[in-house]
């Protein structure tokens, strides 16, 4: 067996089997090449990550994103947005949740044991890179009842440009966002991604208890797409950027949603149940 068979094996052993190794990096081509140096989108694209763990589970993060702050958080053993998650377990009960993106999939182990019986994650990240470590991290953690989809949401389905590293050629983890207006004037890496709706994503029949929207900006579009489920089941509503006073106030007054409070630097939308 490889030396690199091996440590992938290891990887995925939980670390409560493995004290001595916390974190173990998988690394599948020597970062001095050519190739590496062209790997993340292009001719060579193998994965380069950390498996990391905490608390809550096993973790694949990937390598280009170490200096942003969630991925920190997360290699050094702690819980990233513990706030957000406990209010997500607290409050899932019996439906689904929706939470885009997923980068890595920092949230997936806990949402995923959240969920009641029969009931599922439904997770989106539209990055090529951190989908497939969020899909390692499903599998690290056996997550059954996580269905991860490589793609962006928004008002209409179809196809976008995702701005993945910023003007000195940093990858933006999880600020990575749809391109909204014309390209910046100075090169920035962007890759084009798959949008869909929730309305067209998730089944009619099924129950969603919060949608958690992590989308740099996107959220209003997002909304949009959603608002035939969120006007069948008033789910929770955390938004890292609420939408437009307007737009609230034909779409979400309405149905009785208002601002409860900030958990992190989410806002809190919940709805009357009784409108």
């Amino acid at each position: 067996m490889s030396h690199n068979l091996v440590s992938l094996t290891k990887a995925i052993i939980p670390a409560s089997l493995h004290p001595t190794l916390g974190r173990l990096r998988l690394r599948l081509a020597p970062r001095s090449t050519p190739r590496f140096q062209n790997w993340r989108y292009k001719e060579w694209p193998v994965l380069q990550c950390d498996i990391a763990y905490n608390a809550l589970g096993g973790y694949c993060v990937p390598l280009s994103s170490r200096h942003r702050y969630a991925a920190q958080v997360i290699l050094r053993g702690n819980v990233y947005e513990s706030h957000t998650i406990d209010f997500i377990v607290q409050n899932a009960k019996d439906g689904d949740v929706v939470h885009a993106g997923a980068f890595f999939g920092d949230f997936l182990p806990a949402l995923s044991r959240a969920c009641a019986p029969l009931r599922k994650v439904w997770a989106f990240e539209p990055d090529p890179e951190n989908y497939r470590c969020a899909l390692i991290t499903t599998l690290i953690n056996d997550l059954q009842n996580v269905s991860l989809m490589n793609a962006g949401l928004g008002d209409t389905r179809g196809v976008a440009k995702l701005v993945t590293h910023d003007e000195a050629g940093k990858s933006l983890g999880e600020l990575s966002h749809i391109q909204l207006h014309h390209p910046s004037p100075r090169p920035v890496e962007a890759v084009t991604v798959e949008m869909v709706t929730i309305d067209e994503t998730i089944p009619a029949d099924r129950k969603v208890s919060i949608l958690h929207l992590d989308v740099e900006g996107f959220e209003q579009q997002v909304l949009t797409g959603a608002l035939t489920t969120i006007r069948r089941n008033r789910p929770f509503l955390i938004l890292e950027d609420v939408p437009s006073e307007d737009w609230f106030a034909k779409n979400l007054s309405p149905l009785g949603y208002r601002v409860d409070r900030r958990i992190h630097h989410n806002t809190l939308l919940v709805p009357d149940r009784t409108s």
